[in-house]
């Protein structure tokens, strides 16, 4: 029986290797939507969900540790992520430009805290800040689900660089 090493090795890849690497791994795509402190909303999109727990309800997202919105995401107590539809690749692709206004012409509603639940989601999930997990390059945050709904279709799925239906 082997002995169990304290440390990880270092890889045998470079950045570029392990990114195409991850590529392969079809993930759904969301919009994590919260409010700026001078009460406009903000949003981006990501592909790193995933659910924790069910009892109490957690839900789990990571960003970039150099992403100019972690002030946002780091301070604030809530945000909805919202769960895109195959038919919303154009708003996955809104939310992850640099526009300065990422909901021109964005249709919504406002969940009971006043964020961002975007029109046509298959689901969305009300979250309390609950927890965040400096990781590497990352933060995983975690997400204590307060309200959530859905509405079933088929998702859109990010793959290998690109959008899929």
């Amino acid at each position: 029986m082997q002995k169990s090493r304290s440390l990880a090795q270092n890889p045998d890849f470079d950045r570029q290797h392990f990114r195409r690497a991850l590529s392969q791994f079809p993930t759904g795509v969301t919009v994590v939507t919260s409010r700026l402190d001078d009460g406009t909303f903000f949003g981006l999109t990501a592909s790193s969900f995933n659910s924790v727990s069910l009892d109490p309800p957690l839900v789990l997202w990571s960003l970039g540790n150099a992403a100019k919105s972690m002030p946002i995401f780091h301070e604030n107590s809530h945000y909805v992520i919202n769960v895109l539809g195959a038919d919303q690749a154009a708003l996955a692709e809104q939310f992850a430009s640099n526009k300065r206004d990422r909901f021109h012409g964005v249709a919504f509603s406002l969940s009971r805290t006043g964020l961002p639940i975007l029109d046509g989601c298959s689901a969305w999930f009300e979250c309390f800040n609950r927890s965040r997990y400096p990781e590497g390059d990352h933060v995983i945050f975690v997400g204590e689900v307060e309200q959530c709904a859905y509405a079933p279709q088929e998702a859109l799925i990010f793959h290998d660089g690109q959008f899929l239906k």
